[in-house]
């Protein structure tokens, strides 16, 4: 990314947009800086699992004090975007690290804590290229009919087939991914994502209610038709808002339960 010129003065009243011009508003110096950082990140000039530039040497790059490039990369690490390493230096967040593989699974055992079943065992039950219909469409900021990849797998754990999916992803950034490589990816699935796609799930929006189990579900969930499940629809943004999946989960809670920590 080529040094962007900034304004030395930190109660500047100018925002740069998309990293490549600056039009003038009344933006703090420092959320500029995040948005120059998150355009660096969307670029993959820095990839995921990789150290960014320490705040000097971005503070130098940018034309700005160390303390205006501190507050910037505190808000991208409170968001999950930059993970600080003491003694190390700051990181491009990563979905394959351990600590936030189970950051978009919210089901976990009534007896037990996220992960402590180990990973789940998973059944690609299709995988196919579509046409978007009008709602996963509007989900994923596309046109109607545009091309998707639309897969179904169920997530067992100890052997009992617990979470239904159904995802939609646009297809352009997906090109190539195949029920085979989702079978034989053995990591969480956005890692496979970032790490083969170049795409970074950094945010994801739920709606969740009440379904019964019927049109199919309940023979893949092994449960009397009928049965309430709790259906949780994602969508999930890489950087810049843009909507890169569509989920409907369809989880089994007799054994399981959601639980979401609010701060």
């Amino acid at each position: 990314m080529a040094q962007i010129p900034v304004p030395s003065t930190e109660n500047a009243s100018t925002s740069i947009d998309s990293g490549t011009s600056m039009t003038a508003a009344f933006s703090p110096l420092y959320l500029q800086i995040k948005g120059l950082i998150l355009n660096s990140l969307r670029l993959s000039e820095w990839k995921p699992g990789e150290a960014i530039p320490s705040e000097i040497e971005l503070a130098t790059r940018f034309h700005v004090s160390q303390g205006t490039v501190r507050k910037a990369i505190d808000e991208l690490a409170a968001e999950n975007l930059l993970v600080r390493r003491q003694g190390k230096g700051t990181f491009v967040a990563t979905h394959a690290a351990q600590h936030v593989q189970f950051r978009f699974l919210k089901l976990v055992p009534d007896s037990g804590t996220p992960g402590s079943e180990g990973p789940a065992q998973r059944d690609i039950v299709a995988c196919r290229r579509a046409r978007a219909s009008a709602d996963v469409a509007r989900a994923l900021a596309l046109r109607t009919g545009d091309a998707v990849l639309q897969a179904r797998r169920v997530l067992s754990f100890a052997g009992t087939p617990t979470i239904l999916e159904d995802i939609w992803l646009p297809a352009a950034p997906f090109k190539g991914l195949t029920a085979e490589r989702l079978a034989n990816y053995h990591g969480p699935t956005y890692a496979l994502f970032e790490t083969e796609f170049n795409v970074r799930m950094v945010r994801a929006e739920e709606k969740i209610r009440a379904e019964p189990a019927t049109d199919g579900r309940e023979i893949l969930l092994k449960v009397a038709h009928g049965t309430p499940l709790l259906s949780v629809e994602r969508i999930a943004y890489t950087y810049k808002d843009i909507p890169m999946e569509l989920r409907r989960g369809y989880y089994r809670t007799d054994t399981h339960h959601y639980h979401n920590t609010l701060s």
